[in-house]
């Protein structure tokens, strides 16, 4: 069995990826368990089957969503690459006419280094955090002509436990679903330290797109990313929206889209 780390579209954003068993032997294979151990991550990233066990037949890949636990963060911009760092995937399988589980081990393979970059993306976020909390409230503020709205990023300050630690939001970044209307830019450049009060940013927000399945095949146009400089380091970091607002963004922009045609 060969064992390959993927992450959807759809997964972005909520600390999940895939793992994918291909059988290469030439019996079936039902896996009953597997785990994935990486020196990127804090504890064993898990999978363990709420009904029935994944049955593999010889030479059909198939993948199952783990969740991701927490992060190790190093400090390091970027993760060492392979070998230091190699994910190792064990497995409980069963074979047909040998009822005895047996433990299958091999080293996991990350052709798009989806450890790496989840990884790094998890440690600026925990940065981040640690300065301040940054989340897109749960109501949309729909503009009086229909085709813009408001969405608001709220900003709440951790209290310092030393000298305090501050970061800068260099821009807002659109989305595939959602710009930046020309009459309204987006606010720049702000920088928030620990112990500050808290405070709100209104985002005005037009349609990027109005095409038929700008809505129906959306996978990542509510995850706003944000520019952001902590500790030195700048990255990117995507704020999702929660399922309510979600709902209301989707609905803004399939009325938006439909005023203008």
């Amino acid at each position: 069995m060969t064992v390959e780390v993927n992450q959807s579209r759809d997964q972005y954003g909520k600390q999940a990826i895939q793992l994918q068993f291909t059988n290469v032997s030439g019996s079936d294979l039902t896996v009953e368990a597997a785990q994935l151990l990486s020196p990127m991550f804090a504890d064993e990233i898990r999978w363990d089957p709420a009904g029935t066990a994944l049955v593999l037949p010889p030479g059909q890949p198939k993948s199952v969503p783990v969740q991701l636990p927490a992060a190790e963060c190093t400090g390091d911009a970027v993760p060492p690459d392979p070998p230091g760092r190699q994910a190792t995937a064990s497995a409980l399988v069963t074979r047909p006419g040998q009822p005895t589980r047996q433990e299958i081990a091999v080293v996991a393979a990350d052709p798009f280094r989806v450890l790496v970059r989840n990884n790094t993306e998890l440690c600026f976020a925990a940065a981040v955090a640690a300065v301040a909390d940054l989340a897109l409230g749960t109501a949309l503020e729909s503009g009086s002509e229909g085709r813009t709205a408001v969405v608001r990023l709220t900003v709440s300050p951790k209290s310092p436990a030393g000298p305090a630690q501050s970061l800068t939001i260099g821009h807002v970044n659109g989305t595939t679903l959602l710009a930046e209307p020309p009459e309204h830019p987006w606010t720049r450049n702000i920088t928030v330290s620990q112990g500050d009060p808290p405070s709100e940013w209104r985002l005005h927000i037009r349609p990027a797109r109005c095409d038929p399945h700008a809505v129906a095949e959306d996978k990542v146009g509510t995850l706003l990313p944000l520019q952001v400089i902590v500790n030195g380091r700048e990255g990117q970091l995507k704020i999702a929206a929660g399922d309510v607002l979600r709902g209301q963004l989707y609905d803004f922009v399939t009325k938006a889209c439909s005023a203008e045609q």
